[in-house]
């Protein structure tokens, strides 16, 4: 974690050297823009994973209808229904598990970045918009707000792309994807309370750009097919 926390501060500073050398002097907006431009470069280099994460997801929600019927047929045989629910996994080229990869890969570099800017003393004092101190709370709880909110909207976006409809919001064995889109939009909200504000900055800009993405790569597509269809 240091050595990951050690290049993602130096990669900053680059960013941020950079920035000033071609002509942003104002110090709010030269921190706020590569805090911006980190997040997007991070995004990037993940972006072949976060497809291929994608597209498993909606073949997911493709078979989730035959997947149903296994495990209503096979209710009184948990294993011959696992077999069945495995052999089809294998045959569309998809994992259950598939969704986890990209967020544990990712979560070191959330982790690092709670450090890097807990540490970033450079920021102490530098204010932006609403913001009197990057290096401190939001007095105005604007961030933790926004967090909250495009956590929630983040994931209620994929989950639309990951789950087949069923009786009452559940997915099959009667995981409440509403109730967990909201408990963990409250989670963040509750945590970026006592965050700096640059860090929760980077998680709002975060959840935006995960938002594009899964509209672009997943909603649109699948709105196209439909149309096709018709």
């Amino acid at each position: 974690m240091g050595a990951l926390k050690n290049l993602l501060s130096q990669f900053f500073q680059f960013i941020h050297g950079v920035l000033t050398n071609i002509g942003v002097t104002d110090t709010g907006w030269a921190y706020v823009l590569a805090i911006a431009l980190l997040t997007i470069i991070i995004k990037i280099i993940f972006l072949p994973l976060n497809i291929k994460q994608m597209r498993s997801q909606a073949k997911m929600q493709e078979i989730q209808p035959e997947v149903q019927r296994l495990q209503t047929k096979y209710k009184n045989d948990p294993q011959k229904a696992q077999a069945e629910m495995m052999r089809i996994y294998k045959e569309n080229g998809v994992s259950p598990l598939s969704g986890c990869l990209p967020l544990l890969i990712q979560m070191p570099i959330l982790f690092a970045l709670f450090y890097v800017f807990n540490e970033l003393k450079a920021i102490q004092g530098v204010s932006f918009l609403w913001l009197p101190d990057l290096y401190s709370k939001d007095p105005l709880y604007i961030l933790p707000i926004l967090s909250g909110l495009t956590t929630y909207l983040s994931s209620y976006m994929t989950s639309k792309t990951t789950t087949a409809p069923a009786k009452d919001g559940e997915k099959p064995g009667g995981m409440n994807m509403g109730g967990m889109n909201i408990g963990m939009s409250i989670f963040m909200t509750v945590m970026s309370f006592n965050f700096k504000s640059a860090l929760v900055l980077y998680w709002v800009l975060n959840n935006a750009l995960q938002m594009l993405q899964t509209y672009f790569i997943v909603i649109l597509p699948a709105k196209k097919k439909a149309q096709e269809a018709k």
